[in-house]
């Protein structure tokens, strides 16, 4: 490809300047149009405005000359940028290698190798694809890199839990088992049995740490047919949320809502009830009565509403045997009183949970069965 300067030589022949012509007309130094003559000097914004008056062209055309001319002379045709490229496309590549679950290293094809491991795919053309339902921010978009990457680490860390630990799994057994959640859930002091109650059952429980700007909360999978996974990344540290999210999985366990998903990853706590998938409204409803039976709690609110007292609210919750903490919760997510009350009565349950549960997060790394602190 013809360089900058064999352009320049072209003009100057044309006009039987010389050298030092040119530098008189560009008002330059000698030396400075030399190396640019010489294509020893690349021609920057000014020198192309300065060339584009002398030779009666635009600047355009020479920093156009200038920028292919150097593309030209690079050996890589950037398939290494579009393959490492590519690689983050799939996941956030330095977060999943700081918190242990992918093996840092600079080389890519070690990258490239070790994130397909991680997916269980072939080729960076594939897609990750896993089968379940999750509880995240939007229900109506696609499931980021990192939402897929956090459910891909559960379903991992899931699978370290060796079968002979657990109670068999029976779905008949499934309304004995949230009987026994709710139980649990009337006092905040039992949330630490709850992974063990789920393990009897024969489901397993873990806890992982949800990646930057994921936004999810839940997720349920299933490793085999008797195997369902329940797993939770405690994004809000609120005894409310973890019963709700709990309770949110457990009925996709439930119905067996663990169909193939490509990216479209149902489920949300944030969207209004009326714009959100049936499947995710069933998931919340029947979560909630799970709770508070909507009876109860309706006519609790034809009585006081609006005029929710700490008073009445701890005489409904000894009258139906529930956490005042969990009612508030419902009542919020119906609109009846503020999110400053909810979190003024907040109960951080974080602690409880993950010296409980098998964890990946908050400093607790998880490789291959063992938990490092």
């Amino acid at each position: 490809m013809k360089s900058p300067s064999d352009f320049i030589n072209e003009e100057l022949e044309k006009r039987s300047w010389t050298q030092d012509d040119l530098a008189q007309v560009l008002g330059r130094t000698k030396s400075r149009v030399n190396e640019i003559v010489l294509g020893k000097q690349s021609i920057s914004v000014e020198v192309a405005a300065d060339l584009a008056s002398a030779f009666g062209t635009t600047a355009q055309v020479w920093l156009d000359r200038e920028a292919a001319y150097r593309l030209s002379l690079m050996k890589d045709d950037g398939s290494l940028v579009r393959k490492r490229a590519r690689l983050y496309e799939l996941g956030p590549v330095k977060e999943m290698q700081r918190r242990g679950w992918i093996e840092a290293t600079d080389n890519p094809a070690e990258l490239e190798k070790k994130i397909l491991q991680f997916y269980r795919i072939s080729s960076t053309d594939e897609e990750p694809c896993i089968h379940g339902a999750m509880r995240k921010t939007n229900a109506n978009t696609p499931a980021s890199p990192a939402q897929k990457a956090w459910a891909f680490r559960v379903r991992q860390v899931a699978a370290s839990v060796p079968k002979a630990s657990l109670g068999k799994y029976d779905e008949s057994r499934l309304p004995q088992c949230m009987s026994a959640l709710r139980r649990l859930a009337a006092h905040s002091s039992e949330v630490r049995k709850v992974p063990g109650l789920l393990s009897e059952y024969g489901i397993r429980f873990v806890v992982v740490e949800g990646l930057s700007g994921a936004k999810m909360s839940g997720f349920a999978t299933r490793l085999d047919d008797d195997s369902p996974v329940i797993g939770i990344s405690l994004r809000l540290d609120r005894l409310d949320s973890f019963w709700q999210t709990l309770g949110h999985e457990l009925i996709h366990v439930k119905y067996r809502d663990l169909s193939p998903v490509d990216g479209d990853f149902y489920g949300t706590d944030e969207l209004p009830i009326d714009v959100k998938p049936p499947m995710e409204r069933r998931a919340d409803e029947e979560a909630a009565a799970m709770l508070i039976n909507p009876a109860d709690l309706n006519s609790f609110i034809l009585r006081v509403q609006p005029f929710y007292s700490t008073e009445r609210i701890n005489q409904f919750a000894n009258t139906i045997k529930m956490h005042p903490t969990l009612i508030l919760g419902q009542l919020f997510h119906r609109g009846e009183i503020s999110p400053a009350r909810l979190t003024k009565n907040n109960i951080p349950i974080r602690e409880a949970i993950t010296k409980a549960a098998i964890t990946d997060g908050w400093g607790k790394c998880f490789y291959s069965g063992v938990m490092n602190e």
